[in-house]
C-alpha cells in the first residue's frame, strides 16, 4: 500500500503540506515532522498536490501557520484533516491592510 504523505515543517505549524496525488474525501494520509514524529489523519475534502490541511482544529479568527509564518486567519472552524485553502482562509499575503496590531 503507497503511503500518502504530508509534510508538518515547523512546530508552528497548524497545517501541513500533502506530497501526493489523488487525495480525496476519507483519504488517509501520513503526517510528519521535522523530527520524524508521524500520525495518521484522514482528509476532509478533496485536496490536490501541494495544497494544505489541518493538523489540529483551528477556531475561526485564529492565525494559520505554514513554515512557521502566519499565512491567513481561518473564516470559519476547520477540523482537523480539513482541507485548508481560500474557502476557509483568509490570506494576509501581500495586503497592506492586515496590521499587527489589528490581529
Amino acid at each position: 500500500m503507497e503511503i500518502k504523505l504530508a509534510l508538518k515543517v515547523n512546530d508552528k505549524d497548524n497545517v501541513a503540506t500533502i506530497f501526493a496525488n489523488g487525495i480525496t474525501d476519507g483519504t488517509e494520509v501520513e503526517i510528519r515532522d521535522k523530527k520524524g514524529n508521524a500520525e495518521t489523519v484522514t482528509v476532509i475534502g478533496d485536496v490536490p498536490y501541494g495544497h494544505k490541511i489541518a493538523v489540529q482544529d483551528i477556531k475561526k479568527g485564529e492565525l494559520i501557520n505554514k513554515y512557521g509564518e502566519e499565512i491567513g486567519i481561518a473564516t470559519k472552524d476547520i477540523k482537523k484533516g480539513e482541507y485548508v485553502h481560500v474557502h476557509n482562509l483568509d490570506s494576509m499575503r501581500g495586503r497592506g491592510d492586515w496590521a499587527k496590531e489589528g490581529k
